[in-house]
C-alpha cells in the first residue's frame, strides 16, 4: 500500500473542497471519495464517534487503504483541512511521506473566523453563538471546561490556533523544503479558481494543459437557527429517539432522511449573520502582526489586500 503524494492540509472554509473536487477532474490524480481522513491529525481523534458522520480510518492500514484505487502513474492525495491548524500533522506527514508536497490555503483572518464559528455551530460543535464570547472561552477549554456536550474535537474550538499562520507554516518548512510548500490565497482562489488549480497542477509536477470545471469555493451560506430543534430534526433522520418504532415503520430510512433534509432547511437553518463591524475591527487590529508576518513570508502585501492599512 502506497502513502499520499500530496495533501491539501486547509484551512477550513478556505475552498478545500473546491480544490479537492476540481484535482480530482485530472486524469492522472486520485483522490479518495472520503475527502477529510484527519488520520495524520492528533488532535482530531474524536472523544465520541459523530453523529451522521463517515468512518474515519483507525489504523494505518485503514488509512492507506484509502489510496489502494490509485494506479501507478497517478498521483495519490488527499484533503484534511484540520492539517494546517494541527500541531501534530506537519510531523506525521514528513514520517510518512517525506517527500510529499503539502498545499495550504489561508484567509483574512476575521472572516475566516466569523464563517468557521458558524460552521462550528452548524455541526452542532460550538455551542456559543457570540464569536467574541466563543473566542474568549479559549482559556477555560484548554482545561477542557466549557465544552459542548456534541463536540468530538475540543482543540478545533482553539480559535486564535487557526489563525497563527506563520506558526503552522514554520511546522511544515522544519520538516520539509520550501519548494514542498504551496500557500495560496484565498482571495486569488475565489476570484480565479480555474488558474489557481492549473497553478497547483504545476505544483504537483502535472500537465495543467487540461480542461478544468471551475467550482465555487465553500461559503458558509446557512447557520442553525436553533440547535435543539435541529437535534431533533436529526434523531427523525436517524429513527431515534422517543417515536423511533413508529417512524421506522411508518418511512423507510430513505424517506426519513429525506424529509429531514428539507426540514432542516426551512426550519433549523436561517441566513447567516454578518460580522460585527466592531469585533471584526477588534480581530483585524488582534491579528494585524499575522498579516504583516505572513505577507513579507509570501511577498504579498496582504495588508493592503485585506484592508489591514486603514486600521
Amino acid at each position: 500500500m502506497r502513502p499520499p503524494d500530496f495533501f491539501i492540509a486547509g484551512h477550513e472554509k478556505c475552498g478545500t473542497t473546491a480544490l479537492y473536487e476540481m484535482l480530482r477532474e485530472h486524469p492522472l490524480v486520485f483522490l479518495p471519495e472520503l475527502k477529510e481522513p484527519h488520520f495524520l491529525n492528533d488532535e482530531r481523534r474524536p472523544r465520541f464517534p459523530p453523529k451522521l458522520a463517515r468512518a474515519l480510518p483507525q489504523t494505518m492500514d485503514e488509512y492507506l487503504a484509502l489510496f489502494a484505487g490509485a494506479r501507478p502513474g497517478r498521483l495519490a492525495g488527499e484533503a484534511s483541512a484540520s492539517y494546517l491548524w494541527s500541531h501534530s500533522a506537519a510531523a506525521n506527514i514528513a514520517a510518512l511521506q517525506p517527500g510529499a508536497k503539502v498545499i495550504a490555503i489561508v484567509r483574512e483572518p476575521a472572516s475566516f473566523l466569523h464563517s468557521l464559528h458558524l460552521q462550528l455551530q452548524r455541526a452542532h460543535y460550538e455551542s456559543e453563538k457570540d464569536l467574541r464570547r466563543a473566542i474568549a472561552l479559549e482559556a477555560e477549554r484548554r482545561e477542557e471546561q466549557s465544552i459542548p456536550a456534541r463536540c468530538p474535537f475540543p482543540a478545533i474550538l482553539q480559535y486564535s490556533d487557526h489563525v497563527a499562520y506563520m506558526e503552522q507554516l514554520r511546522r511544515y518548512l522544519a520538516v520539509f523544503a520550501p519548494e514542498q510548500l504551496l500557500v495560496l490565497i484565498y482571495d486569488d482562489f475565489r476570484a480565479d479558481n480555474e488558474g489557481t488549480v492549473r497553478q497547483v497542477l504545476r505544483f504537483l509536477g502535472l500537465d495543467d494543459d487540461v480542461a478544468v470545471e471551475s467550482k465555487q469555493a465553500n461559503v458558509t451560506t446557512r447557520t442553525v437557527r436553533s440547535q435543539g430543534l435541529d437535534e431533533m430534526i436529526t434523531s427523525v433522520a436517524l429513527g431515534s429517539g422517543p417515536l423511533s418504532g413508529t417512524l421506522k415503520t411508518l418511512a423507510p430510512r430513505g424517506l426519513r432522511r429525506g424529509a429531514a433534509r428539507a426540514l432542516r432547511r426551512r426550519v433549523a437553518l436561517a441566513e447567516p449573520p454578518p460580522l460585527d463591524e466592531t469585533l471584526a475591527l477588534e480581530l483585524r487590529r488582534r491579528y494585524r502582526h499575522e498579516v504583516v508576518a505572513l505577507g513579507e513570508h509570501l511577498g504579498r502585501d496582504l495588508v493592503a489586500l485585506w484592508g489591514y492599512d486603514a486600521l
